[in-house]
């Protein structure tokens, strides 16, 4: 019940916020609620305060003893919804299929794929020596096994 209860208030915080999506919600056997959310232009503490107060502001503690945690997604926790694609458009990832694994820019997200930009040195075609070669692959997004934005300093 207070699992049904937690997701119908996250859910209404959600629809009254749809700047800001869910990532993660979980409720473990010591009533310990878990929110990981994320948003198309970031995650601020007020965002987390937000989601945090319309759930806990509408449970009843002496229905059930629980404890709530609201937090962003981290800056190199792995991409897992499609959205999070969209607002990292320019960035470095690291995607993992089954197949290969690439680092490029991310420089398209649309509602089935990606497509990323990387350049490569390869043996010139004729002669001796090296030349930079751009590459580009577009991947589903259901053949993404992982994917991360890589933090450049």
């Amino acid at each position: 019940m207070l699992r049904t209860k937690a997701l119908e208030l996250l859910e209404g915080a959600l629809l009254e916020r749809t700047d800001l999506f869910l990532i993660d919600f979980t409720i473990n056997t010591e009533n310990h609620i878990k929110v990981i959310i994320d948003g198309d232009n970031g995650v601020l503490v007020e965002d987390c305060i937000f989601v945090s107060r319309a759930i806990e502001h509408n449970l009843d503690r002496e229905e059930e003893d629980f404890s709530l945690e609201v937090m962003s997604a981290g800056a190199t926790a792995p991409l897992v919804h499609n959205r999070q694609y969209k607002k990292n458009l320019g960035r470095t990832l690291k995607v993992k299929t089954a197949s290969t694994e690439i680092e490029g820019e991310l420089t398209e997200a649309n509602d089935t794929e990606i497509s990323l930009n990387w350049k490569v040195r390869e043996p010139k075609p004729v002669g001796k020596g090296k030349v930079t070669v751009k590459k580009e692959a577009k991947i589903p997004y259901q053949d993404i096994k992982e994917a991360k934005v890589m933090i450049k300093f």
